[in-house]
């Protein structure tokens, strides 16, 4: 990893946190709206943004969670499970739009996750759960794509950590 991936990792992972800490009230239990979310958009531009998004959300689950370690472990494995499905997908789907539409698909289905971490810590009914913290990460996912996809005209997500040339711009 090179030192633009690395920084640019760090960023992102500062910013995870610090949004999450604005909406902290909507970011845990069983209604969650994580703004924070929109930045899983960023591997549909390119893979190595998982490292900052993964880093964001562990941080965010030790500092926030009133959950504790159950959020650093279902909360985190919840994100890089999504985030690799996404991509994986990159080899098949070339375009950005079916991409991001699918990562907020994944991320809404595998919110099954975070809900049965709250049965298991909160007995918190499972289904209904599942349903309300999946609409929420629907939201958010589908609703941030337009503002990642319009924000990556300008600052060109795509290239901003590629390692393969040196055409990076920071």
């Amino acid at each position: 990893m090179n030192i633009k991936t690395l920084a640019v990792n760090g960023i992102l992972a500062a910013l995870y946190i610090a949004v999450s800490f604005f909406i902290q009230p909507f970011g845990f239990t069983n209604i969650q709206f994580r703004i924070s979310e929109i930045f899983n958009h960023l591997v549909v531009f390119n893979k190595n943004y998982i490292y900052g998004i993964v880093i964001g959300v562990f941080l965010t689950n030790l500092l926030f969670s009133p959950l504790g370690v159950y959020d650093l472990v279902f909360g985190v494995a919840q994100s890089i499970i999504a985030l690799l499905i996404t991509i994986a997908s990159a080899k098949y789907i070339k375009n950005i739009w079916p991409r991001m539409i699918l990562n907020t698909l994944v991320f809404t289905f595998t919110m099954f996750l975070i809900a049965f971490e709250l049965n298991l810590v909160l007995g918190f009914p499972f289904f209904v759960t599942w349903f309300t913290i999946a609409v929420g990460e629907f939201a958010v996912m589908i609703a941030g794509a337009p503002v990642i996809y319009y924000l990556n005209k300008r600052i060109r997500f795509d290239k901003l950590i590629s390692e393969e040339d040196g055409t990076n711009r920071f």
